[in-house]
């Protein structure tokens, strides 16, 4: 039997990670960051559905503060700032592709369902 401080490490860890990944566009930005590698912030906004200008800075602001993101600045006019995965980012990936997959299944389940 498992014991009640386990069990309390072990939910703590799971709050921890879905603290860093959760959220509206954080694994959204995840997953583009590594479909492309490198984007600027005007690609992020273009690519994320929906998102604000506040929000978008926000979260990537959060990504970075968490080390899942680096943010390299080049001064230069006008401003040109990149975003990619760090290290830390890029061993989230295959959780975030397992994710995907699973919601993909889902999704056709449901639109099968929806059809039926």
């Amino acid at each position: 039997m498992k014991s009640k401080k386990s069990e309390t490490t072990q939910m703590c860890a799971v709050d921890y990670a879905f603290k860093r990944i959760g959220g509206k566009y954080k694994g959204m930005i995840l997953w583009y960051l590594h479909s492309k590698t490198v984007l600027r912030y005007g690609e992020l906004s273009r690519t994320v559905p929906n998102i604000t200008t506040k929000m978008l800075t926000q979260t990537l602001r959060e990504l970075e503060e968490d080390q899942l993101i680096n943010r390299k600045m080049f001064h230069e006019v006008p401003p040109k700032v990149e975003y990619s995965l760090s290290e830390k980012g890029r061993e989230l990936i295959p959780f975030i592709e397992y994710l995907h997959n699973w919601g993909k299944k889902q999704l056709e389940i449901e639109l099968l369902k929806n059809k039926s």
